[in-house]
């Protein structure tokens, strides 16, 4: 899996894949990734920036600079754009970028992005949830973990648990999980779950899976 990141923080995204399983997966080759420094294609201050046409608070990223930077990547795969605005990002659509090769990110920020960045030059627009953070930055490193999980050979031997895990299955949440002490300060951990009882323990599973994005 190749990753490109079209960033104004390149140093936000090699920060992450300095340890971890993501370091590891790239000295074992399941791994490479590219950042883009956007500022590379502004005006001559390395400006990318400017105000809205018709009005409006804060600043858009413009068009030009980011076509300009994905022109420098030679197979772009599939583009995507992080945005607010953008169909929300679920294992489904995790387990569908998994199976490609080449992904690259377009991180917005600001007040989001010329308009024309999502007609013409993006081939999918995600979010990761309904609210809004500083930048696209976080996201785009969200969703390639998300698919990094699913690359055979980059959980270490720990592909088995994707099998059973967190919206794994229908999106239904994972049933709670407890390890020793069996006691602790009073808390106990469920009976059921210490009896050895491999049907009974497979029905408290079952029963005690939570619906997703309950409050």
């Amino acid at each position: 899996m190749h990753f490109n990141f079209v960033t104004l923080f390149p140093s936000k995204i090699s920060t992450y894949f300095e340890e971890g399983l993501q370091q590891r997966a790239l000295e074992k080759g399941i791994l490479t990734y590219r950042t883009i420094q956007l500022r590379d294609f502004g005006d001559k201050w390395g400006r990318v920036d400017d105000t809205v046409y018709g009005g409006g608070p804060g600043m858009l990223l413009k068009v030009e600079p980011i076509e300009k930077a994905l022109q420098t990547i030679p197979d772009r795969g599939k583009v995507i754009l992080l945005s607010p605005s953008g169909s929300l990002f679920t294992q489904k659509k995790a387990e569908e970028l998994s199976k490609l090769s080449i992904l690259t990110f377009i991180s917005g920020y600001y007040e989001g992005i010329d308009h024309r960045v999502t007609e013409h030059l993006v081939d999918v627009e995600l979010s990761i949830g309904k609210y809004v953070i500083s930048s696209g930055d976080l996201a785009a490193l969200c969703i390639s973990d998300s698919v990094l999980r699913l690359i055979p050979g980059f959980m270490g031997g720990g592909e088995e648990s994707l099998k059973d895990e967190s919206h794994s299955i229908e999106d239904i949440l994972d049933y709670p999980q407890y390890t020793k002490p069996a006691s602790y300060k009073g808390w106990d951990v469920p009976e059921v779950l210490l009896n050895g009882h491999h049907g009974e323990i497979k029905k408290w599973k079952e029963t005690h899976r939570k619906s997703p994005f309950s409050e």
